[in-house]
């Protein structure tokens, strides 16, 4: 009997396009990814499922939009980031095929209350944080119901020692991990000398240069992974997938801008432009998918969990999922490409801000209304509290939040994406019934996610 094959899924936060030095002309370092994607299959149209962290996790892990889920938003006292208890995870899925399943790093979809724990969510091991951040060296993380704190160790490093532990234990026995690095996120922190490795100045900033030295720690721990599974004779039956939750966070000037090349791809973090959700995909099976191949399907993060389950010789019910496998499209057959859903505010979804639609090589885009995409200054005191609380508060915080009044007129944005990748020429004049259709999908899909959401209570 044909093993299953193993899973191996690796998130990293915050990485864009840009940030492979096979893109940006080295002025970063991430041989061991440049090399996997050369060896794998690399994904040219790859997109998260939201411009933010938490909402972008619960689609990858659930293969429905975030928004059905309960996640649409990352404030964690107020309880947005919470994946709903009824909805159901790749990894239960996993596990209930008989695979070991393990969570080593960021969680982001509920940060206190046990219901919440990814332990209950599918994942027989955690180890890691569950709220949005954490300091790289004075970090708290659980591991096993016990508190770690600090030990002289990047918090990168702990992960991959971590995960190379969870590899090594359940080598006998086919398992998913999910490896979910929380670099390059703020705070903004690696060793020194690794940081005027890539400092320049003038040219690349001190955020930059540290942003570039944590992601070659993260490429450093990819190459530990890979090399432990080519010890163990686990290579060719593991898939490796590396992505990253969203778009780069682009701010700040001077040494602490964070401004960087991503391939011209328009906005970043929070924005449902292309440099806010476009994130890259790179893959190994060598049992399963041809390597040296570039394809250029349009896949979604909600995609992910009816592909690896039907990969896994158990496709997941299409009823109860946005996302379709694309195992045919990775192979390069013909495969099913629906129409693409994006929104993200704060506090509160709004249909016509900040978001967006795609539709073969056409995607409407609605921009940001003001202000909507700001957080209270007392809620993000409230979130960075937490990471370092004794206890975590087990009551939501049920304060007033920002009410937001619609501006006069809500106007779109259209973009040809094979004509114009980075969105630079807003053709929505041109194609008045094409806005008008798309914009009717945008409303009908928004009304239909809201009221799942609704549902869970």
């Amino acid at each position: 009997m044909t093993r299953l094959p193993n899973i191996i899924q690796i998130v990293v936060d915050d990485m864009g396009i840009g940030d492979l030095s096979s893109s940006n002309g080295g002025a970063s370092a991430t041989p061991t990814l440049d090399q996997l994607a050369t060896d794998g299959l690399c994904l040219t149209q790859h997109y998260s499922g939201s411009p933010v962290c938490a909402p972008a996790r619960a689609a990858l892990l659930t293969g429905r939009y975030p928004q059905r889920t309960g996640v649409i938003d990352t404030m964690e006292a107020r309880g947005t980031d919470r994946l709903a208890v009824g909805e159901r995870t790749m990894a239960e899925d996993l596990r209930g095929l008989g695979y070991a399943t393990g969570l080593v790093g960021k969680w982001h979809n509920g940060a206190f209350d046990v219901a919440f724990h990814p332990t209950h969510r599918g994942f027989a091991e955690f180890v890691g944080f569950q709220g949005g951040w954490q300091d790289y060296w004075d970090w708290r993380i659980e591991k096993g119901g016990s508190r770690l704190t600090g030990d002289g160790r990047h918090l990168t490093a702990v992960f991959t020692a971590e995960a190379v532990d969870f590899v090594s234990r359940h080598a006998h026995e086919p398992f998913y991990l999910h490896l979910a690095y929380n670099a390059p996120h703020f705070p903004l922190q690696a060793p020194e000398g690794l940081i005027e490795r890539f400092y320049r100045e003038g040219e690349v900033s001190r955020a930059v240069a540290t942003i570039y030295a944590m992601l070659a720690m993260v490429d450093d721990g990819v190459d530990a992974l890979l090399q432990h599974l080519s010890a163990l004779g686990l290579t060719n039956n593991t898939i490796v997938m590396f992505t990253s939750d969203n778009g780069p966070d682009l701010h700040g000037e001077g040494e602490d801008s964070t401004h960087r090349f991503n391939e011209g791809l328009r906005g970043s973090k929070t924005f449902a432009f292309e440099g806010g959700i476009k994130v890259p995909m790179i893959m190994r099976w060598p049992d399963g998918l041809d390597g040296g191949v570039v394809r250029d399907d349009l896949i979604h993060f909600v995609d992910w969990m009816p592909t690896l389950l039907e990969a896994a010789g158990a496709p997941a019910s299409r009823a109860q999922l946005d996302g379709v496998s694309q195992l045919p499209a990775l192979r390069g057959e013909a495969a099913e490409s629906p129409v693409r859903f994006w929104q993200w505010t704060r506090y509160t979804p709004l249909a016509e801000s900040n978001s967006a639609v795609r539709d073969g090589d056409w995607k409407l885009v609605f921009p940001p209304w003001e202000k909507t995409l700001d957080a209270l200054q007392s809620d993000l005191d409230r979130d960075a509290e937490i990471k370092t609380a004794e206890e975590a508060p087990q009551e939501l915080d049920s304060s007033p939040i920002p009410q937001f009044a619609p501006p006069e007129a809500s106007t779109p944005m259209l973009f040809n994406l094979r004509r114009d990748p980075g969105e630079t020429q807003d053709v929505s004049g041109e194609e008045p019934h094409r806005v008008r259709s798309m914009t009717n999908a945008l409303h009908t899909w928004f009304d239909d996610v809201e009221a799942t959401r609704h549902a869970h209570g």
